[in-house]
């Protein structure tokens, strides 16, 4: 196929015409299929129904060191389930604290704690004139919605397929004392799928912060989901590299089981050095006697131990590999060569990351609503949900049934031509 930018006004606006028509029979349809978000499919839910035989009401509720999972108590997790997430962080299980079931909820919190309280005894970042983060982008869109609601001033670092821009991140954290945290989604990120190089990883590591209360948010939610055996991202484990440097309490990592039991009833753990384990501890002692311990022993007694959890990703994977390579497959056969879009091509996580032409995001989004279609919105890939391209589209293939994916993507491969021809039109 000729790219579109090589074509006459002339050939623009008999494609047009074609493109035109065929969106009109989409819309007809009156579809409604969804592309918004990384959820798990029903059929994911469904092949672990047998996560609930673990418990009975005769069952040994005692953890291993004779703790009653039913009772008040425990506040950093039973043991076991400090070791399986641990294996699963690649940390120490003296260096997790076990929460509820939402690794999100901790990051709020551990910003909320920060603002409120400070960080292991520093000024409380609420009494100071300015704070900021560093966000490398495309990113989360829910980790750039907790900094905007505490008014915490937001800097894009770009995201290259290495990692964020390390230049950009070294100059900001060694020289702005006013700069007191970075997001990370250091594999496999959300959106783009592409993980963090061993160097970038120690360049991380060696960073001499202007704050003393800086810390890497290292949000690692897709340690082990991985879409092939043989094509897998490793990453460097960066507390470990932290320590090598004399920096192990700059690092809060983050992990849940959400994309490997349930989302809604999994569990979600956060690690660090002593110091921050204990400044943390020392506040949720107030917060709650102890989280949901039958969670936790149910987790532990349905996967027994981290070997058994990456077993369990595999069947995760043999449903969800299929659906990225449906999309894969069309975006290559229907774009390339046209010059009127890119795409990741990751090898695990939830997300496709797709940039189109400079100001086409926000139209293809919206024709693709029009058709059916509901992407994430335009933009939410940035702070402030501010694209200054407007160029970049977050594609989510996990929830829909296979079928229901072919035409969401089939619609979503349609408006980007037809919005691209339309910017090549002047229209």
């Amino acid at each position: 196929m000729n790219n579109y930018a090589s074509m006459s006004k002339e050939e623009l606006k008999t494609l047009k015409d074609s493109l035109q028509k065929e969106y009109d029979s989409f819309k007809a349809k009156n579809l409604k299929l969804n592309m918004a978000r990384g959820l798990p499919s029903n059929e994911q839910l469904d092949m672990e129904a047998d996560f609930f035989n673990t418990l009975y009401p005769d069952s040994e509720f005692k953890s291993e060191l004779g703790i009653d999972c039913r009772n008040y108590g425990q506040l950093d997790g039973i043991s076991e389930a400090r070791q399986l997430m641990g294996d699963m962080m690649e940390i120490p299980a003296e260096n997790v604290i076990v929460f509820g079931n939402s690794s999100l909820n901790i990051m709020y919190d551990t910003v909320c704690r920060s603002m409120i309280l400070g960080v292991c005894g520093s000024t409380p970042w609420c009494k100071l004139d300015k704070i900021k983060f560093l966000c490398p982008v495309p990113g989360y869109d829910r980790h750039f919605a907790i900094t905007e609601q505490f008014g915490i001033e937001m800097i894009n670092i770009p995201l290259n397929e290495d990692g964020p821009d390390m230049d950009m991140v070294e100059e900001y954290v060694n020289n702005d004392p006013t700069v007191k945290g970075i997001w990370c989604v250091p594999k496999y990120s959300n959106p783009s799928g592409i993980s963090y190089s061993d160097e970038v990883v120690t360049r991380f590591a060696k960073l001499k912060p202007a704050a003393e209360d800086f810390r890497i948010f290292w949000d690692n939610a897709y340690t082990i989901h991985h879409l092939y055996d043989d094509k897998q991202d490793e990453l460097l484990e960066i507390f470990a590299e932290c320590q090598k440097y004399g920096n192990e309490d700059m690092v809060y990592k983050f992990c849940s089981t959400s994309k490997v039991s349930f989302p809604g009833s999994g569990i979600a753990a956060f690690g660090a050095s002593k110091k921050n384990i204990d400044f943390v501890k020392s506040i949720i002692t107030i917060q709650t006697i102890g989280h949901d311990k039958l969670n936790q022993l149910r987790h532990v007694r349905y996967f027994k131990d981290i070997n058994g959890m990456k077993e369990h990703m595999k069947k995760h994977a043999n449903i969800l590999r299929p659906k990225f390579e449906l999309v894969l497959n069309k975006l290559d056969s229907e774009l390339s060569g046209l010059e009127i879009g890119t795409w990741t091509r990751p090898y695990g996580g939830y997300f496709i990351s797709f940039n189109a032409m400079e100001g086409c995001a926000k139209k293809i989004v919206a024709y693709c609503k029009d058709a059916g279609v509901t992407l994430t919105g335009a933009g939410a890939t940035y702070p402030y949900k501010n694209d200054p391209m407007d160029s970049n589209i977050r594609i989510a293939p996990t929830f829909p049934p296979i079928d229901e994916l072919a035409q969401a993507i089939d619609i979503f491969v349609l408006a980007v031509k037809l919005v691209s021809v339309n910017k090549l039109l002047g229209e």
